[in-house]
């Protein structure tokens, strides 16, 4: 993906120019766009992450052409909200999407970048796990998106996608069984599926958006037996803050959802080994589609002109603090890889990375202007274009994470300020409500809660006030019908356990 010298000249200018006229600077052609997603990986699970021990090769040159980002977040680290912010730029309170929430609504949907950008003239393709349901005015409000009716397949130009989780045999996903044959493991296949409408979209001389949506490295565990070489026999390094040993300083409250011991087993003692080596082989198939996406571009010379984004819906802690899946807010939990190559930007070819704050819900405010469209007064995120001509340019200083599904125990909001993260767990049937803080830059393990240290009260402070701003936002955005009033409450530092018995009890829809 090395940047090209670029003429700027399109056959009809060509033309114009030889007949004396002043030729149109292709600049003004829209970028064409990729948007690669992949489905529970750890942040640091690359090659370009300064991760030694997996083997990422073509995405890791993606990363040498573009941009690599360090401190990029999930503001929820759950698929389907994190796939409706994705797409919405909304935080996951004022989309109104999350298991036990509800669906995106149709009115919210149109106001996502695929419909933008189809309605701009680009040509959009989908292909892969989706996700999440938009409904219709006269569906039942529910949030399944099991069933194609809950997708919205017609609008999108071309779609392979799957309703639910979807499967590894490519020849089981409805609209990806003409690739079964040729590639049986659904992530090549998506390279393919991909590749042809590159292909399609550039015969028709349309600029296009394609998203792609991997089911790996989510569970079950299948990685491609193709590739089975890879990390045969291979042992791992444990993470730093694995197991037991690195929960003991943490307060009840997350330990008592499903990803503390039960789902850690998947990672304990002798089985770690196996199981990261599964994990990374599954990533592995996506680094070869990354690879086949890559030369279709430069094979039909137009990856000059095409913007690629890589990153991930949530990360995963692989025996972090003794938690195995996601869904909570310590680092392995919530934040994610992330990569744009845009052969337009400053840093095209460079090789530079960035560690400003960034997040899920800046996705769709980036993509609408890369394509030269207005952002959405609703969007919550905002466009990382200047930190793409600027790596050391700040787009924002804190930014919310939200968990609010599940066990209520569990349930919390966070905020990251510059380099501290501020968690707080309002859950006190049992248990005292909760306040961690950690020094990311000092503590990225998050090992060392400082939120008792005396000496850390200003900074404490000041992480509240941000919790609280945040909050406050929340209160008055929330999607009304979606059972997200109630956190209004739960979340309030300043109101009593019980003042809040009643509302933790609520059930969500």
């Amino acid at each position: 993906m090395k940047r090209k010298n670029r003429s700027f000249l399109t056959a009809a200018g060509l033309l114009i120019m030889l007949g004396g006229l002043i030729a149109c600077n292709s600049e003004d052609e829209k970028p064409n766009i990729i948007f690669l997603l992949t489905d529970d990986q750890r942040y640091d699970a690359l090659g370009c992450m300064g991760n030694d021990e997996i083997q990422t090769p073509n995405i890791d040159a993606l990363a040498e052409d573009g941009l690599l980002f360090t401190n990029h977040y999930n503001t929820t680290a759950i698929c389907m909200a994190s796939r409706a912010t994705i797409m919405t730029g909304m935080y996951e309170y004022k989309s109104g999407c999350n298991f036990q929430h509800g669906p995106l609504i149709q009115e919210r949907f149109e106001q996502s970048y695929p419909v933008l950008l189809r309605n701009a003239g680009y040509r959009t393709g989908f292909a892969g796990k989706f996700g999440y349901a938009v409904i219709q005015p006269d569906m039942k409000d529910n949030s399944s998106y099991h069933t194609m009716d809950r997708l919205p397949v017609d609008q999108f130009d071309w779609w392979r996608g799957w309703p639910g989780q979807g499967y590894y045999e490519t020849e089981k996903n409805e609209y990806m069984v003409e690739y079964a044959e040729e590639y049986p493991h659904v992530s090549r296949a998506l390279g393919a599926a991909a590749v042809d409408f590159i292909r399609e979209s550039s015969e028709m001389n349309q600029p296009f958006c394609l998203s792609l949506s991997f089911k790996a490295p989510h569970s079950p565990v299948r990685p491609d037996p193709e590739f089975d070489h890879v990390y045969a026999d291979k042992k791992f390094t444990k993470p730093a803050n694995y197991g037991l040993a690195g929960a003991e300083h943490l307060p009840e409250h997350p330990k008592t959802d499903r990803q503390y011991q039960k789902l850690f087993k998947r990672w304990e003692g002798d089985n770690f080994d196996g199981a990261l080596a599964d994990y990374y082989q599954q990533i592995y198939g996506v680094d070869q589609a990354v690879g086949m996406i890559l030369d279709e571009l430069k094979k039909l010379g137009i990856d000059d002109n095409t913007i690629v984004i890589f990153t991930t819906d949530n990360g995963y802690f692989t025996g972090s603090h003794a938690f195995g899946g996601k869904v909570l807010p310590y680092e392995e939990g919530s934040r994610s890889p992330l990569i744009i190559y845009d052969p337009s930007s400053k840093t095209a070819g460079e090789q530079l990375v960035s560690h400003s704050l960034t997040g899920g819900i800046d996705m769709a405010p980036t993509i609408l202007e890369m394509a030269g469209l207005p952002i959405p007064e609703e969007m919550d995120g905002v466009s990382l274009i200047p930190v793409l001509n600027d790596p050391e340019f700040e787009v924002k200083e804190h930014q919310a994470f939200i968990q609010a599904w599940g066990n209520p125990a569990a349930q919390s909001m966070s905020v990251i300020w510059k380099n501290y993260k501020y968690i707080y767990w309002y859950y006190a049937e049992g248990m005292d409500a909760a306040e961690e803080l950690y020094h990311l830059d000092k503590d990225n393990n998050e090992m060392n809660n400082l939120a008792a240290v005396p000496e850390m009260i200003s900074t404490l402070e000041k992480m509240r006030s941000v919790y609280d701003e945040h909050l406050t936002k929340w209160k008055e955005e929330y999607k009304e019908g979606s059972n997200y009033d109630k956190y209004g409450v739960l979340f309030d530092r300043n109101i009593a356990w019980e003042d809040k018995k009643e509302f933790a009890t609520k059930n969500n829809n």
